[in-house]
């Protein structure tokens, strides 16, 4: 019982010191982002609040994953429908020469020789399946600093938004979904 009066006792002054070392927020001042500590699919809904300026790939399709959009053809970014092959860098969009995965070579990506700065990144976009990036492509997208990640079309423009929106410098060479070996 003794122990339980010290521990009332006590309480008074254990929330004073607390409210001196943690004081209130003003109402204006804002939370820190806990969008890390967050799922993948918790994310995802996020992306609702992507500034205008951001590229993203947004859902016409009726097989949709939230904020990505592709046809056999091609991809709609930012309400635009683009035909053919996408490359993306940050939020820089351009068209790309490849038609299938086999035309994908080093000299296709040469931008990436150039480009400062360097995206952390590549998000290599196959088409209809993921396909085996040669050893001659994929030690020249090393060479040039970035990660590689070679997934299906659908896919990767799923994680170009993700990654874009949250500020990472990303790059995506995306062939339409329609493109199979």
């Amino acid at each position: 019982m003794a122990v339980r009066q010290r521990a009332v006792a006590t309480l008074p002054n254990l929330l004073k010191s607390l409210r001196k070392e943690f004081p209130k927020t003003s109402p204006n001042q804002q939370l820190p982002s806990l969008r890390r500590a967050f799922s993948l699919y918790d994310q995802i809904n996020l992306i609702d609040n992507v500034p205008e300026d951001q590229l993203r790939f947004q859902g016409l399709t009726s097989f949709v994953i939230r904020f990505s959009s592709y046809t056999d053809t091609g991809f709609t970014v930012n309400g635009v429908h683009y035909e053919g092959s996408l490359l993306c860098v940050g939020n820089l969009l351009m068209s790309w020469t490849p038609r299938k995965f086999s035309e994908i070579t080093p000299n296709s990506l040469s931008i990436f020789q150039l480009l400062r700065p360097i995206p952390e990144i590549l998000v290599l976009g196959c088409g209809r399946h993921i396909e085996p990036v040669d050893s001659e492509l994929r030690r020249f997208i090393l060479s040039t600093g970035m990660k590689l990640e070679a997934v299906d079309s659908r896919n990767a423009s799923s994680t170009y938004n993700i990654l874009n929106e949250e500020g990472r410098i990303v790059a995506a060479a995306l062939l339409p979904y329609g493109v199979s070996s």
